[in-house]
């Protein structure tokens, strides 16, 4: 399915060729203000820089198409289109013939067969994630107090690691990194235990992203060499403040008040100019493959950005699950 979320609900659709990507928001409370100037700065950060990144340059040309009157949401799902107007498809003319290792172009035949769209990765490219961006501003103007801050900890293993990015890249390969994200203004309460967890959601969200290979809440699997004296986060104050962190914001499944952290894990982009072997269906042999095309040789410096807007998006489905809760309780006590 390409829908996420139960209260604020989010549904993509489009492809990385197509005409346009569209993202529809459902669940935003009447009165924000939307114009398309609000959504520059995330889009900015998402779009490709340096001599390390795709040579595809989106413009993202966006159209408000539902939900908004006069510059305000009116309640109704809010629909944004998002035009590709940059695409090249001569490059992937061949791959369903000779899909390229490390991609979805075998899976998504599997599964779909001749009808499946596999130019410039389809519903599986990076280039989608341009909506999950659009739909995190929107998501996080309704998300007052609550601060989310993503940044990449380390490309290919290394904190200092632009110059190592840049000898990968002209070796024609490239690498994978992770990025830390900390949320801060979360209240105690928020989520529930087993399925809808804090974690659970999150991490249903976060593995959405194309590339993502790991997730981890606080100390994560630092965790499993800790002592239980160790890894406990002592309660300091009324409110629930602990003195460390060690769980990440999160007791049963349920924000605690302290601040929500943890880590994402990208791949490496599977695109790469150095040789591969790959099976070709037109011979039946394993040949040398090269692929074509404009890609990232890491596109985890796209990445902050992205989990931020997939935080959001999570983090404003919880609040307004929260609102209906404390909203029941108030109604059902006064009854």
């Amino acid at each position: 399915m390409n829908s996420l979320g139960h209260s604020l609900r989010v549904s993509l659709q489009g492809e990385s060729h197509g005409p346009a990507l569209v993202v529809v928001v459902d669940g935003l409370p009447a009165g924000l203000p939307v114009r398309e100037e609000v959504f520059s700065a995330d889009l900015a950060r998402r779009r490709p820089q340096g001599d390390c990144a795709t040579a595809r340059q989106e413009p993202d040309v966006l159209h408000l198409l539902t939900g908004i009157h006069q510059g305000y949401t009116t309640g109704a799902p809010v629909t944004v289109s998002i035009e590709n107007r940059e695409a090249n498809s001569a490059d992937y003319q061949d791959i369903e013939n000779f899909p390229r290792p490390g991609h979805a172009d075998f899976v998504a035949q599997q599964k779909y067969g001749e009808y499946c769209d596999l130019r410039g990765g389809g519903v599986f490219s990076g280039r989608t994630t341009v909506g999950i961006v659009v739909a995190g501003t929107l998501a996080g103007m309704m998300l007052r107090g609550v601060r989310v801050e993503a940044k990449v900890e380390s490309v290919g293993g290394r904190t200092d690691w632009a110059a190592y990015l840049h000898e990968v890249t002209a070796e024609g390969d490239s690498l994978g990194g992770i990025v830390t994200c900390e949320a801060s203004g979360v209240p105690a309460g928020w989520g529930d235990p087993y399925f809808d967890s804090v974690e659970s959601l999150l991490a249903h969200g976060l593995f959405a992203i194309p590339g993502v290979k790991g997730v981890e809440f606080g100390d994560g699997f630092a965790a499993a060499s800790l002592r239980g004296s160790e890894y406990n986060d002592a309660i300091i104050d009324a409110g629930g403040q602990t003195a460390t962190n060690h769980c990440g914001g999160v007791n049963g499944g349920i924000s605690n008040g302290n601040q929500l952290r943890f880590r994402v894990v990208a791949r490496p982009p599977a695109s790469i100019r150095r040789e591969q072997q790959s099976y070709s269906r037109r011979t039946g042999q394993v040949e040398p493959i090269r692929v074509q095309g404009r890609h990232d040789s890491c596109f985890v410096t796209r990445l902050p950005v992205v989990v931020e807007a997939m935080t959001k998006l999570v983090l404003g489905d919880l609040a307004l699950r929260r609102m209906a809760e404390l909203g029941g309780r108030k109604l059902f006590n006064e009854g």
